[in-house]
């Protein structure tokens, strides 16, 4: 007999089979989460990356503008330094005690800007080390004084007293001019620029003139033996002198006082930056001039009328000369 056909019997469920789960909604999830990560990491690192390039820029807080010149702390620079950071321009004033350091560190980079020289000064350097600083605005021109603390005007020196002046190129020139004109001293030929103690005709004139450092004439106004001295004004304060005791000094304005124009001074690839420009104009503010006036015991003629081009033009006529004299 055939045997009947048996129902199956179903199979038992495996248990290691994997439950078979819907993960759409899960998998958008993480997208989303994922992609705003990358997108807040995205974000602070552009911030990060802008901050960093903020305060790397030339002018920024981290990163401020050197320009050297002596007496840091006079008037004119803490209120030029205070007006250039509501600008939004942050500098920094580095104080130099002579005259002989400034362009050096500016041709070097270690200065971005100056402000200590007339251009007969700039010129020297320039053609005596064959560099190419420029002038980018004029300050102001200083008349050069003679002080004296045993005469109080220049007629009562006597025949053979002695005057000192200052010996760096451009103040020792200058100086002479100053005692040429006031009729102390006579030349064997005519007065330049590049004059020196050497052109002068010792037999034909009334004074002895003894060139010294310039921070060290004011000094010798205490020795018994000098009767004047020719005081460059960074100096006339701090010997305690007040600019108007002077007993003599030169006429600013005279075409001949060019040479001593006062000067802001670049490397000649930087002439045209904007921030540099808005810094001299931000010095050439009445506010700023008026602590510059100040300083100078009302001494000071502004300049602040040539143009960049003009000054530069003035520049490379001096050049000229100086090339001559070489």
């Amino acid at each position: 007999m055939t045997a009947a056909t048996q129902p199956a019997t179903p199979a038992a469920p495996n248990n290691n089979e994997p439950v078979r789960v819907n993960h759409t909604a899960r998998n958008v999830i993480i997208t989303i989460v994922v992609v705003a990560i990358i997108a807040v990491a995205a974000f602070f690192g552009y911030r990060a990356f802008a901050g960093a390039n903020e305060s790397s820029a030339k002018g920024s807080k981290g990163n401020p503008i050197k320009i050297g010149v002596v007496g840091a702390t006079n008037p004119e620079w803490v209120k030029f330094k205070q007006d250039a950071e509501k600008a939004g321009i942050y500098v920094d004033i580095v104080d130099f005690q002579d005259y002989t350091s400034e362009n050096p560190a500016l041709d070097s980079g270690e200065l971005d800007l100056n402000e200590f020289q007339h251009l007969l000064y700039l010129a020297n350097y320039n053609v005596s080390n064959k560099k190419d600083l420029q002038p980018i605005g004029g300050t102001a021109i200083y008349p050069l004084g003679v002080y004296s603390t045993k005469v109080k005007d220049i007629k009562d020196l006597k025949q053979g007293d002695t005057v000192t002046i200052p010996n760096d190129e451009t103040n020792q020139a200058r100086a002479i001019g100053v005692l040429k004109a006031a009729g102390l001293v006579t030349l064997k030929g005519d007065w330049t620029a590049f004059s020196t103690p050497a052109y002068i005709d010792e037999a034909k004139s009334k004074v002895k003139v003894t060139p010294l450092k310039a921070e060290q004439v004011a000094t010798t106004l205490k020795d018994p033996t000098i009767a004047a001295g020719v005081i460059n004004n960074d100096y006339v304060a701090d010997a305690g002198l007040d600019p108007k005791d002077a007993i003599y000094q030169d006429d600013a304005e005279s075409e001949e006082a060019r040479p001593y124009i006062n000067v802001w001074v670049a490397r000649k690839a930087d002439v045209n930056n904007e921030t540099y420009k808005k810094l001299v104009s931000i010095y050439q503010q009445k506010d700023v001039l008026d602590a510059l006036q100040e300083n100078s015991g009302g001494t000071a003629v502004f300049a602040d009328k040539f143009s960049a081009s003009e000054l530069q033009g003035f520049l490379s006529d001096i050049e000229k000369d100086a090339k001559a004299q070489q």
